[in-house]
């Protein structure tokens, strides 16, 4: 029985101000993945291709744990956007040869009333043709259960992206200062240290 399952997120994230703007910290896509996803559970294939181990999703008296491939660039506009271009089932056969994944999100900082805000929104898909001992379950089950879990993953997804991107572009403001012997304090601009 094929049955599809889908979910939407959106996000705005006001950016606190810092010596270098966002734009900059944006510039290095891969940031975005290690902010939004495990570190530990991402594998980068190629320079804009991550393969990221998801946690195991539970549905009804199935668990799964899907491995999707992600691709993620910068346009020329600066917004960054992120697709699944793969994913794999481990596990359960049947279910691996039937499923089908679609994640698209998009990112983009905008300038409003001087302050930066990250805007952004993701679109999740998945089509499966569920296994026989779900067959019995009435469609409209299926499809609320399948529908709160993609719900689910996105708000996972969103709350790392709120509290992980910021800490991560303070970081890497921090290291970038650093590195280039620029100091900084709050009430004062950038001065180069002698």
């Amino acid at each position: 029985m094929l049955t599809r399952f889908s979910a939407s997120q959106s996000v705005e994230l006001a950016v606190p101000e810092q010596p270098i703007p966002i734009q900059h910290y944006l510039r290095n896509p891969q940031r975005l993945v290690y902010a939004l996803f495990d570190p530990s559970r991402a594998e980068q294939l190629n320079p804009e291709t991550y393969r990221l181990k998801m946690n195991p999703l539970s549905f009804m008296m199935l668990s799964i744990q899907p491995t999707v491939d992600m691709k993620i660039w910068m346009t020329p506009t600066g917004e960054i956007r992120l697709n699944s271009v793969g994913c794999e089932i481990r596990g359960i056969e049947y279910i691996n040869q039937r499923f089908n994944l679609d994640l698209q999100g998009r990112l983009a900082p905008e300038l409003v009333n001087g302050i930066t805000y990250l805007k952004g929104k993701a679109d999740l898909q998945v089509q499966v043709d569920v296994p026989p001992p779900l067959w019995f379950t009435p469609k409209p089950l299926l499809e609320t259960t399948g529908n709160g879990l993609l719900h689910s993953v996105l708000l996972t997804m969103r709350h790392r992206l709120m509290h992980q991107l910021v800490n991560d572009y303070r970081t890497w403001v921090a290291s970038c200062q650093e590195s280039s012997g620029v100091a900084i304090s709050p009430n004062t601009p950038p001065r180069l240290v002698t």
